[in-house]
């Protein structure tokens, strides 16, 4: 008898035809994440789970399944904050992840949003959809130039180390980084914590994993010691960014300008946030092309037939 795999939203064919090939498949059919009493009928339904962000696994939800049938969590995503993996463990359920699939088409939405923030393209954009632009200008639209600025990353893990790459080789930047331990990489500076990054960089960019510990962690402080023309990005997790405190760093004017591919709250966006021309905002679109995220599902899906086939987890986490 074929194992019962829950998958919780919709994915490429390639990645489907995949884990149907093998096992026994539902496929919720709704892009609503799933919801605790979800998680907890599913563990106790199916021998292992495909699911993703906005899927609620609480350590509640997790608890709640007395005795569980799920053996594996595969997670179609590198970020994993929506789990708790220490009431996984404690049910004697391994938890994998996606990363490296990912690396490359983040660390291209970062360098997109340091670019369309910098240069005002999403504000041009709206000026000539808008039928308002009167023509070429001296002084119209002038944005920060960005090619040979001073990069500051706060995180540099797979992602971080990519937008350096991305920032030294092609545009000439000076790259400062913090990170939580020691990590020696070419070309780029280390300083000793994330608010000195801040205060010398151009455009500070968080790339951190999201989670408890990284919760809130671009802040007051950290806005408070960037400069005056300094952009902020984040593609790393709507949770690692205080967005109150960064509201209140707009409007007054002590940074210039952010780019946003993520949300605190997401999908929902601060009406503040979308009032200010200064700010670029993406839908999540960090790994939004099919290669990539064929990679991701078939990661994933490597990781449930390691699981198995009584190997060890490709992905544990």
């Amino acid at each position: 008898m074929k194992k019962k795999i829950l998958i919780s939203k919709a994915m490429p064919e390639k990645v489907l035809a995949a884990v149907r090939d093998r096992y026994d498949v539902t496929l919720r059919e709704t892009e609503e994440g799933m919801s605790e009493a979800e998680v907890t009928e599913a563990m106790c339904n199916y021998d292992a789970l495909l699911p993703t962000l906005g899927d609620h696994f609480t350590g509640a939800a997790i608890s709640a399944a007395e005795t569980p049938k799920c053996g594996l969590i595969a997670n179609f995503g590198m970020g994993f904050n929506h789990i708790d993996v220490d009431a996984a463990r404690a049910k004697g359920i391994g938890v994998t992840n996606t990363p490296g699939a990912v690396t490359d088409a983040t660390a291209d939405i970062a360098v997109t949003l340091m670019l369309m923030t910098a240069r005002r393209a999403g504000e041009g954009e709206r000026l000539v959809r808008s039928g308002q632009w009167s023509g070429w200008q001296p002084t119209q639209m002038l944005g920060l130039h960005f090619s040979g600025r001073t990069i500051g990353i706060i995180g540099m893990g797979r992602i971080g180390q990519a937008i350096a790459q991305r920032c030294r080789d092609g545009f000439g930047c000076r790259i400062i980084y913090a990170n939580r331990s020691p990590k020696p990489v070419e070309g780029a500076e280390q300083l000793a914590s994330a608010t000195e990054v801040a205060a010398k960089a151009d455009i500070v960019v968080a790339a951190t994993p999201g989670g408890a510990q990284t919760r809130h962690l671009i802040g007051k402080e950290i806005f408070e010691a960037m400069q005056p023309h300094a952009i902020f990005v984040n593609i790393s997790r709507g949770d690692v960014v205080d967005e109150t405190a960064l509201i209140a760093a707009l409007r007054s004017g002590s940074i210039a300008g952010a780019g946003l591919d993520v949300f605190e709250f997401e999908p929902k966006v601060p009406e503040a946030l979308i009032a200010m021309e200064n700010v670029s905002l993406l839908p999540h679109l960090g790994t939004a092309a099919l290669e990539v995220r064929e990679a991701m599902g078939m990661m994933a899906v490597e990781n449930i037939n390691a699981y198995f086939d009584g190997k060890p987890l490709i992905n544990p986490v």
